[in-house]
């Protein structure tokens, strides 16, 4: 077998889900490229091992692993991102910038007010 093939198919899924990642504003587009990427290594890692003819498959082991943790990322994203949608209505990552607390010297704040009063006299007083 050839690993020109393999690496060079590889090295395509891996530049389509690096420009997914950078380009797309939905979170579960996102999502989508970063798995692209991550089956793109699971490629090299089988390629890699065939090629090497290794008696104890680690490649593909470790392809195993990668798996694993893929679907734990992606279960553990979607939950995420459907808690955004619900919250927000949208899943633009770019929106996404307004869930930071705001600290005292935020640009967004034209008071520089931040978060609310910091003093504990200032509290009581709040509280009162």
């Amino acid at each position: 077998m050839h690993l020109a093939y393999p690496a060079v198919l590889a090295a395509l899924l891996f530049s389509v889900g690096l420009y997914g990642v950078l380009a797309r504003r939905n979170a579960i587009l996102v999502l989508m490229s970063v798995e692209l990427m991550l089956n793109a290594v699971n490629l090299n890692l089988v390629a890699f091992d065939v090629w090497l003819r290794d008696t104890l498959h680690a490649g593909q082991a470790l392809t195993l692993f990668v798996i694993v943790i893929a679907a734990a990322e992606i279960g553990i994203g979607l939950a995420i991102v459907l808690l955004v949608y619900r919250n927000r209505g949208s899943s633009d990552v770019d929106r996404l910038t307004d869930l930071a607390e705001h600290g005292p010297h935020d640009p967004h704040d034209p008071q520089g007010e931040g978060a609310g009063p910091s003093a504990p006299e200032e509290k009581a007083e709040a509280a009162a």
